[in-house]
């Protein structure tokens, strides 16, 4: 459903079968046909497997054994030379596929063997989406939260209920939905791109859009229409990377040690939080507190959450969605006498505002080295410089 509504969206179906074939695998071949789900047109995008001839439904999970290992599916992906970053996106989404697996199965990524999302279909199907996203040069993913569906479905170990063990561990920390809509909704497959690309999990953003596209699933739908739509556009306000949205969670504490704070914040960076900061305020019966905020993404809300609970005194945390206008980010390294430093670029606009030596890199290299802090700083400052030079 996910390659179908990329065609329908303006994805070239040619230069999709020609990354499709540089792929070292044999003995399918893809349909895409147009249909309709309950009077609205989509794409169907469908695998068929020719030594089994059975068409893959896009169920992920349920199609023909496979019999691979992570290791022979990362070797596979690394030698089709994916266009821009869909090689890494490819390994990226098999190897937390195989950690959710390994999870329910109690064992190890290497070791899962994929009976079923390791064979051709699901490997045509990852590889595609992902190209897809790199050929029509997708920089940013936002997904509305899945919804989990209900009953049972059969697969290569017995008979599931929905959502399938690998789908909840998947989706541990991701915002789900209920849906009037019975049988199984998120496949692994589905969750798996899902969960490694969306960069979070809410309400569309302010965007300009540019196109939309229908992939349409093997059944009708008895309530909804069996499709997932894919929005495609410009951020409004800023090019792409330059703004997003975020929760900002606060809660006011008048019990609470300089200690207990200093950890409080370490432990929600741990937890996943862009930003951590206390502020001074005087709370009722002129008590003087301190309010401790943050700033977390869709994907680390929950844990953030409970470490604030956990961490602290207070009885209730304040949380809202707030817009950010960000300068898009990226890390550049430069060589320097005590070792390689990354850089961190800001840029707006495509133009460069800012770059910053990374804390970190030179910490470790001043403990390593024997060096100032401040030394091995300037130094990757300079090289920077002269690189711009």
């Amino acid at each position: 459903m996910l390659l179908g509504a990329l065609l329908d969206s303006g994805l070239p179906e040619a230069a999709l079968r020609e990354c499709l074939a540089r792929l070292p695998v044999q003995g399918y071949r893809l349909e895409v046909r147009r249909e309709k789900r309950l009077g609205i047109a989509a794409t169907r995008a469908e695998v068929h497997l020719e030594e089994h001839g059975h068409p893959h439904h896009g169920r992920g999970r349920h199609g023909p054994a496979g019999g691979r290992r992570l290791p022979e599916i990362e070797a596979m992906i690394a030698a089709a030379g994916l266009p821009g970053r869909a090689g890494e996106w490819a390994t990226r989404v098999f190897r937390r596929l195989a950690e959710a697996e390994a999870k329910v199965h109690g064992s190890t990524p290497e070791e899962v063997h994929f009976h079923e999302v390791g064979a051709v279909d699901s490997i045509v199907d990852i590889c595609g989406v992902c190209a897809g996203l790199a050929l029509l040069g997708m920089e940013r993913l936002v997904a509305s939260p899945l919804p989990m569906g209900s009953g049972y479905v059969d697969a290569a170990h017995g008979r599931l209920p929905v959502p399938a063990p690998a789908v909840v561990e998947l989706m541990r920390g991701v915002p789900t939905r209920a849906c009037d809509e019975t049988g199984e909704l998120t496949t692994p497959t589905g969750a798996a791109i899902l969960v490694t690309l969306a960069e979070r999990f809410g309400p569309q953003p302010p965007m300009i859009v540019e196109s939309a596209g229908y992939g349409a699933g093997a059944r009708q739908g008895e309530r909804v229409p069996n499709l997932l739509r894919v929005i495609v556009g410009q951020p409004a306000g800023g090019a792409a990377g330059e703004s997003d949205l975020v929760w900002q969670l606060e809660a006011n504490l008048d019990d609470a040690t300089g200690e207990t704070l200093g950890a409080a914040a370490r432990r929600l960076f741990d937890a996943g939080a862009l930003d951590v900061w206390l502020a001074p305020v005087t709370m009722k019966k002129g008590r003087p507190g301190v309010v401790l905020g943050c700033l977390a993404e869709d994907a680390a809300l929950a844990a953030v959450e409970e470490a604030i609970f956990r961490e602290t005194t207070t009885f209730g945390v304040r949380r809202w969605q707030v817009q950010r206008s960000k300068l898009a980010r990226e890390h550049v390294e430069v060589e320097t006498p005590y070792g390689r430093v990354r850089i961190k670029v800001g840029r707006r606009s495509g133009k460069t505002v800012t770059a910053t030596a990374e804390y970190e890199d030179c910490v470790r290299l001043a403990e390593e080295r024997g060096a100032a802090f401040r030394d091995v700083y300037e130094a990757a400052r300079e090289a920077w410089a002269k690189r711009q030079a």
